[in-house]
C-alpha cells in the first residue's frame, strides 16, 4: 500500500496514511477517462440550438416569377435554401446530449485519474481545513500557504463556507466526495483531499 504523509496549512507533517492499491495504484486506462470526460462535456451542452427548416419560414406559397421568359433560373418558391432568408438543410434542432457511461466504467476512469495524481506527486492529503465565514481571501491565503496555483480541494460532507469562499475562484474548486469527477480533477494542477474524506472515497469506489 502507498503511504502519504498528511499536512496541516502551514505544511507540516502530522502523521501518516495508507491507500488502498485497489484505488491508488491502478494502471491507467487513458481511453476510459477520455470516454467519461467526454461524456460529462456532452452533459453539459443545453443542446437548444435551432434553425427553420423550408417548412417553417414565413414566407407565401406564391411562385415568386413567372416560370417563363425571365431568363433566370426557374425558382417555385421562396421559401429554397438556395435563396437568402430561405429555410436552413440539415440544421441543427433542440436535442439532448446526455449519455452516461456503465458505472464500472466511471469508476475505474476516477481510479485511474487519482493514480495518476499519486504517481506524479499531485496529491496532499491535509488533515483538517475549515473556515470560521464565507471570506474568498482567507480560503485564497490558506490555499497560498499550501503553496498550491490551481486546486480542487475535496471535502467529506457540505462545508457551506469552504464552498461560498472558493466560488469566485477561477483557480480554485471545493467538491464533495460523491462529487468527484474526472474533468474537474484533470482541469486542476493539485488536488487537496482532507482526511476525513479518505473513507468515503473508499467505500464510494471498493463497490
Amino acid at each position: 500500500m502507498p503511504t502519504v504523509d498528511v499536512v496541516n496549512l502551514q505544511l507540516n507533517k502530522v502523521g501518516e496514511v495508507e491507500l488502498p492499491e485497489a484505488i491508488w495504484s491502478v494502471e491507467p486506462r487513458v481511453h476510459l477517462v477520455h470516454e467519461v470526460v467526454v461524456a460529462q462535456l456532452r452533459s453539459r451542452r443545453a443542446g437548444t440550438a435551432c434553425v427553420k427548416t423550408r417548412g417553417e419560414v414565413a414566407f407565401s406559397n406564391r411562385k415568386p416569377y413567372s416560370q417563363k421568359k425571365t431568363g433566370r433560373a426557374r425558382a417555385g418558391t421562396r421559401r429554397s435554401p438556395l435563396w437568402r432568408k430561405g429555410g436552413t438543410i440539415f440544421g441543427p434542432k433542440p436535442r439532448d446530449y446526455f449519455y452516461r457511461p456503465p458505472a464500472k466504467i466511471r469508476r475505474l476512469a476516477l481510479k485511474s485519474v487519482l493514480s495518476a495524481k499519486l504517481k506524479e506527486n499531485e496529491l496532499l492529503i491535509v488533515d483538517a481545513f475549515s473556515l470560521p465565514e464565507i471570506k474568498t481571501k482567507s480560503f485564497f491565503e490558506s490555499m497560498k500557504g499550501l503553496g498550491l496555483k490551481k486546486a480542487v480541494v475535496v471535502t467529506p460532507d457540505p462545508d457551506h463556507n469552504l464552498e461560498m469562499s472558493a466560488r469566485n475562484l477561477t483557480d480554485f474548486q471545493v467538491l464533495r466526495v460523491d462529487g468527484l469527477n474526472c474533468y474537474d480533477l484533470l482541469r486542476h494542477e493539485r488536488l487537496v483531499i482532507l482526511k476525513d474524506s479518505l473513507p468515503a472515497i473508499e467505500e464510494r469506489l471498493l463497490k
